[in-house]
């Protein structure tokens, strides 16, 4: 185990590197590419409901995405961290509602903005491979969260946004991991473990 989080750390401190020289390669288009493209090429309902999360600072906008989700119909929520060890609570979140700022920092909504069960969840990486794994920031809230969702709802899509950059061969990974379905990138979409 002790291995793996040296695996780990090592390839998050490599990503963070290339992930902010991706940023500022590529800027605001970044998220502009990403919005064009939207879902194309990932089947889904018109209105299915898509669990977004708001950037960090060192991540590119994804903003103009949810504007164009919001207005082909889908639903949106933000997460809402719940405590350490815990999933992530997805609340709905209509584009312009006033934001609180939540753990670290992170804009969320508020505890009046109704609990939503997505369909489609979209989820930050720091890196990527083919099969679907994805590195994280290492604390395990998006795997916690993807494991409880999906035992409600066995279809439920699990989409990745970053940089082509972020690819990797091979994530390290162990049991608890959850594997993505889907990556979007403002280069392609890459459907996850073909």
């Amino acid at each position: 185990m002790d291995d793996l989080k040296e695996q780990k750390k090592a390839l998050r401190a490599t990503a963070k590197a290339t992930r902010c020289e991706a940023l500022k390669r590529h800027g605001p288009m970044a998220g502009m590419m990403l919005a064009r493209k939207g879902l194309d090429g990932i089947t889904v309902r018109f209105d299915a409901s898509v669990a977004c999360f708001y950037p960090m600072p060192d991540e590119f906008d994804p903003v103009a995405l949810y504007n164009k989700l919001e207005a082909d119909g889908h639903p949106l929520a933000l997460p809402v961290m719940q405590g350490k060890g815990q999933p992530l609570v997805m609340r709905r979140w209509v584009i312009g509602d006033t934001l609180i700022a939540g753990t670290w920092g992170i804009k969320e909504p508020g505890p009046d903005a109704p609990e939503v069960r997505p369909e489609i969840v979209l989820v930050p990486l720091l890196a990527f491979d083919k099969r679907g794994y994805r590195l994280g920031y290492g604390g395990g809230f998006y795997d916690r969260t993807l494991e409880k969702l999906r035992r409600e709802n066995p279809n439920l899509l699990a989409i990745g946004l970053g940089f082509d950059e972020l690819e990797v061969d091979a994530v390290p990974h162990d049991d608890h991991d959850q594997r993505l379905d889907w990556v979007l990138t403002p280069g392609r979409t890459l459907r996850c473990g073909t």
